[in-house]
């Protein structure tokens, strides 16, 4: 690959089990020509690189290294998946702390060496990481990118394809607000092949149940913890749900997407960022989409703001 033509090039900073799960997964769906890992241990990033390198018979051609953020130079999407894991003792807010440290000391880097490319974050709390990456970076608030509720909402609608006998790209529905316990399913658009769930629900012989719906997204809010307490960590979803950001920035697909981005205004909030459908191109988010949100479905979102500022203020963000 002499030339930059047709070239598609991904860096990865952080390989551990989120990073690593992107990987492979962009292997598999073929769609980078180029992969650069970057993580603060090189031998880690090189144990990763040779494990992938080895795969290369089974798949399209792909040039993977480990490098450094210069490395990063030309690369159409750097996924930030890289942070800190959480010490015994230490809260949630102390563990913020540091991670918002380490990513004060990734992002100018990255912007350094590759200031055309478009940021996605993926480390959590994404959205506060998020608004902490637009800030360091100083690009354009749709050249960063946090995956956001981008999981929560595959989840909402695997749960309810499952609910309603349906394959789940089938659901039309979305989680919005912050990628977190304030999170808000969008009951009042959801749909089926755009039949509205209350209408749908008969089709199935089955009486829609609004309990038993706020129960189904219950399972939806607090599926990391469920699966935290079974094997350590989610990493498969997320990095499926990352390649399909990544995909449409290098394909220019304009694909609609629940991704975390700067509020200016939406439903009452600004400077914050929080997940709503946008739409997601070559350059970014090239459109937030204004939802016809329900009084309860606004109110909802602007309290899961007021509590994610709360959150940044307390961090002297």
């Amino acid at each position: 690959m002499t030339s930059n033509q047709g070239k598609r090039k991904v860096g990865v900073v952080g390989t551990g089990l989120v990073g690593s799960s992107l990987v492979y997964a962009l292997m598999i769906r073929e769609l980078a020509t180029e992969i650069v890992l970057v993580d603060i241990d090189r031998e880690k990033a090189t144990g990763e690189m040779m494990d992938f390198n080895h795969g290369l018979s089974f798949s399209k051609p792909v040039k993977i290294t480990a490098g450094n953020y210069a490395d990063l130079k030309e690369a159409q999407v750097v996924v930030i998946a890289a942070g800190a894991s959480q010490k015994p003792g230490e809260t949630r807010l102390d563990l913020l702390a540091r991670n918002v440290n380490i990513f004060r000391t990734i992002v100018p880097e990255v912007v350094q060496h590759n200031p055309t490319g478009i940021i996605l974050i993926a480390t959590n709390p994404v959205d506060i990481l998020t608004h902490i990456s637009l800030k360091e970076s100083q690009l354009t608030a749709g050249k960063v990118i946090g995956s956001g509720t981008i999981l929560d909402t595959s989840r909402f609608r695997f749960l309810l394809g499952q609910h309603y006998e349906v394959d789940a790209r089938s659901v039309h529905a979305y989680i919005v607000g912050e990628h977190g316990d304030s999170e808000i399913p969008v009951w009042s658009l959801a749909n089926i092949g755009g039949v509205r769930l209350q209408e749908f629900a008969p089709l199935k012989n089955k009486r829609y149940d609004q309990i038993e719906m706020d129960n189904l997204f219950a399972g939806v809010r607090d599926a990391a913890y469920e699966i935290i307490k079974r094997k350590g960590a989610t990493y498969y979803a997320i990095g499926l749900g990352l390649v399909s950001i990544v995909e449409t920035i290098l394909g220019n697909y304009r694909s609609v997407l629940s991704v975390s981005t700067l509020m200016t205004g939406q439903y009452g909030v600004s400077d914050m960022c929080l997940s709503l459908p946008c739409v997601v191109g070559a350059n970014g988010i090239e459109e937030i989409l204004t939802l016809n949100l329900s009084p309860g479905e606004e109110k909802g979102f602007r309290l899961s703001a007021e509590k994610l500022k709360a959150t940044l203020q307390s961090l002297g963000g």
